[in-house]
């Protein structure tokens, strides 16, 4: 049920995020959704790919350093609160946000959104006790 997620430290120059996708789209992997954090001398960009391992040796080939985090796609009720409504679930469960993103495409009449949690297993638990719907890397690739 977990999605793996590419992170890459980009200098904060012009450029450096073309760079990225240009090597990526000549290799063929799809950017399944995307994140951009910016500080003033560097960004943090997350990706979910359709290739995680490809995705990784290209951009290392291309000097750029890269990590791997495991996060989560929720389905969240696309209607006005559904969001609350998974946020609730986690704070009542004690939990803590560390960042979240949303999801290129919908799922069923649901949108996606990537969470980070910092405990993923107890995340997985509480949300699947509760009916909430996670859903697994290979459906979130394929997307």
């Amino acid at each position: 049920m977990k999605v793996r997620q590419i992170s890459i430290f980009l200098e904060n120059k012009a450029g450096r995020l073309a760079e990225v996708t240009n090597a990526l789209g000549k290799a063929g992997v799809n950017i399944r959704a995307l994140s951009l954090a910016d500080t003033t001398d560097f960004g943090i960009l997350r990706l979910i790919v359709n290739d995680n391992d490809k995705a990784i040796k290209i951009l290392k080939e291309q000097g750029f350093t890269v990590g791997e985090t495991e996060v989560l796609a929720v389905e969240v009720p696309d209607r006005p609160g559904g969001l609350g409504q998974i946020l609730h679930i986690i704070q009542e469960a004690g939990m803590n946000v560390e960042y979240m993103y949303a999801f290129v495409e919908r799922s069923s009449d649901n949108a996606v959104i990537i969470f980070r949690l910092e405990n993923t297993d107890e995340a997985i638990r509480v949300l699947l006790s509760k009916g909430v719907t996670i859903l697994k890397g290979e459906r979130v690739y394929a997307l």
